[in-house]
C-alpha cells in the first residue's frame, strides 16, 4: 500500500442526507492496496471512491451504517424474485476495467438527470478507471444496448460496491436493484462471503433499499463488531432504486 495523504479531518458542514445534522469524513488517499489490505478497512467501516478512503467523523451523530450482504446465505425475496424475472433478458457482464466512449455517455446522462450536474472525460478516468486496489466493472446489456454499467472492488473475503449508473430509459427495470441481485450472485460464485453495500442511513428513504437485501450485517461503531440481521425488511416493496 502506497500512502499519498496522510489522515485528515474536513471541516464540517451541512450532511447531504439528514439537513438537520453536520457531518465530517476522515480521508486519506492511497494507492496498491492488495486485497488483504482492502479487507482491512473495509471491516473497520471505511469506504473508497478513486484514491480516496474515508469514513464518517461527525462529532454528534453515527447514523451512517457500514453493510455487507452475506453473500452465500442470500435468498431473494418475492420482490426479488419478480425483478429477476422483470429482467430475464438483461444480460450481464463481469469485465475487467475498460473505459468507453459509450460507457461516459451514459455517465454522463445519469449524473445530468439525478444531480444536474455535468461531468468531464478527466473526471470520468480519474474516478473509475484510475483504481487503487484489485477492481473490474460489471455491464447490462438489453437487446445487445448497453444499459448500464456498475464498479465493484475485490478484498480478500467480498465485493465492495462502488458506483453504479444507467440509461434514464431504462428507469422501469429497477436496474440499480437488478445490479445488487447480480452481484451479490456473482460474489457467492466467487466464494465470497461478503458483498459491501456502502453506508446505510435508517432515517433516510433513499436509503431503504439497502436494508432489502437479507441477510445482512452492520457495523457497529461502539463495539466495532458487525451484527447480524436477519428478519425480512418491512420497507415498502418498491423502495428506491439505488444510484
Amino acid at each position: 500500500m502506497l500512502i499519498l495523504h496522510k489522515p485528515f479531518v474536513e471541516h464540517l458542514r451541512v450532511c447531504s442526507y439528514l439537513q438537520d445534522k453536520c457531518a465530517s469524513l476522515t480521508y486519506f488517499v492511497a494507492r496498491n492496496l492488495d486485497e488483504h489490505e482492502l479487507a482491512f478497512f473495509l471491516n473497520r467501516g471505511w469506504r473508497k471512491f478513486g484514491p480516496y478512503y474515508f469514513r464518517p467523523a461527525c462529532p454528534e451523530c453515527q447514523d451512517c451504517v457500514p453493510l455487507r450482504v452475506l453473500a452465500r446465505q442470500f435468498t431473494p425475496s418475492k420482490s426479488q424474485r419478480r425483478l429477476l424475472r422483470k429482467n430475464s433478458e438483461t444480460e450481464v457482464r463481469f469485465q475487467p476495467l475498460h473505459a468507453t466512449a459509450e460507457i461516459f455517455a451514459i455517465y454522463q446522462e445519469h449524473t445530468y438527470e439525478r444531480f444536474q450536474r455535468v461531468v468531464t472525460w478527466r473526471e470520468f478516468v480519474e474516478n473509475f478507471y484510475t483504481p487503487s486496489c484489485r477492481a473490474f466493472q460489471s455491464e447490462y446489456y438489453i437487446q445487445e444496448e448497453l444499459a448500464a454499467v456498475g464498479f465493484l472492488d475485490r478484498a480478500e473475503a467480498g465485493l465492495s460496491s462502488v458506483y453504479f449508473f444507467y440509461r434514464t430509459k431504462y428507469n422501469h427495470l429497477s436496474l440499480g436493484n437488478y445490479s445488487i441481485l447480480k452481484e451479490i450472485e456473482y460474489a457467492a460464485w466467487l466464494g465470497l462471503p461478503y458483498y459491501y453495500l456502502g453506508y446505510y442511513i435508517a432515517k433516510d428513504h433513499s436509503m431503504a433499499y439497502k436494508s432489502l437485501f437479507h441477510p445482512y450485517e452492520t457495523y457497529d461503531w461502539h463495539t466495532q463488531i458487525w451484527c447480524r440481521e436477519d428478519e425480512q425488511a418491512k420497507t415498502p416493496e418498491d423502495a428506491e432504486d439505488r444510484e
